[in-house]
């Protein structure tokens, strides 16, 4: 069997982004953005102004860059997990050091990407349906 290399990206992408979050997760710590706090506005603003749009999509669909990438909106990652993504990250994607993203700001995109609708089904669409 071949596997293109796509895929094996893919797969190693989302197997240290599940690392990450089961690590980050077990520490019990919880933090006021993690119940809804963030800024939505400003972490908009950010999302758009750092680009992350630019992979992850205007709304956080996901995309293709040099293989897939994650679709961020509705995160279910806790912020803890995130900013630690965030910090370290690998591939394509650039880390953004707290020097460049503070802990306020990755909190304020994270609240944002919360907050997208995320996927929807096309009975959504009534034009799709008729």
């Amino acid at each position: 069997m071949i596997t293109r290399p796509s895929a094996m990206y893919s797969t190693a992408a989302a197997l240290v982004f599940l690392t990450v979050a089961l690590a980050a997760a077990g520490n019990g710590r919880v933090r006021a953005n993690d119940r809804g706090g963030g800024d939505q506005a400003n972490g908009k603003r950010l999302y758009l102004a750092d680009g992350c749009f630019g992979c992850h999509g205007r709304v956080g669909q996901g995309g293709t860059l040099n293989y897939p990438t994650p679709a961020l909106a509705q995160i279910q990652l806790p912020l803890d997990s995130f900013i630690a993504f965030l910090r370290g990250a690998s591939k394509d994607m650039p880390s953004f050091s707290a020097d460049v993203l503070s802990d306020k700001d990755a909190a304020d995109i994270h609240a944002y990407l919360r907050s997208l609708s995320g996927h929807r089904s096309t009975s959504d669409f009534p034009l799709l349906n008729q």
